[in-house]
């Protein structure tokens, strides 16, 4: 990706979180998305569910600009590092869940 940043294919995503979901303590209460705005918790949503920056901009029809904006104040919001953080704290705070599909 041009930011130098990882993709993961939605299909691995979800086999990386089933297999490791479990094991893991809940350590991201749904409080912890009361810091987001709707539309960042809806862009968290769409990352976790294995979209891309152009996949999200035309779901939302917004643009790929303010698809970083959202997803750069969401991040310093919860303090994560990348998208694979993202997609961690969204299924350990009950946003999706294992199998649910996108």
């Amino acid at each position: 990706m041009a930011a130098g940043d990882a993709m993961l294919a939605p299909g691995v995503t979800r086999r990386l979180i089933a297999e490791f979901a479990p094991r893991r303590p809940v350590t991201a209460p749904k409080s912890l998305l009361d810091r987001l705005t709707s539309r960042e918790a809806e862009v968290l949503l769409l990352i976790a569910q294995g979209l891309s920056n152009a996949d999200i901009a035309e779901r939302l029809t917004i643009t790929d600009h303010t698809v970083k904006t959202h997803i750069n104040r969401l991040f310093a919001k919860l303090e994560l590092r990348d998208r694979a953080q993202a997609v961690i704290v969204a299924y350990e705070a009950g946003l999706v869940t294992p199998g649910a599909g996108g």
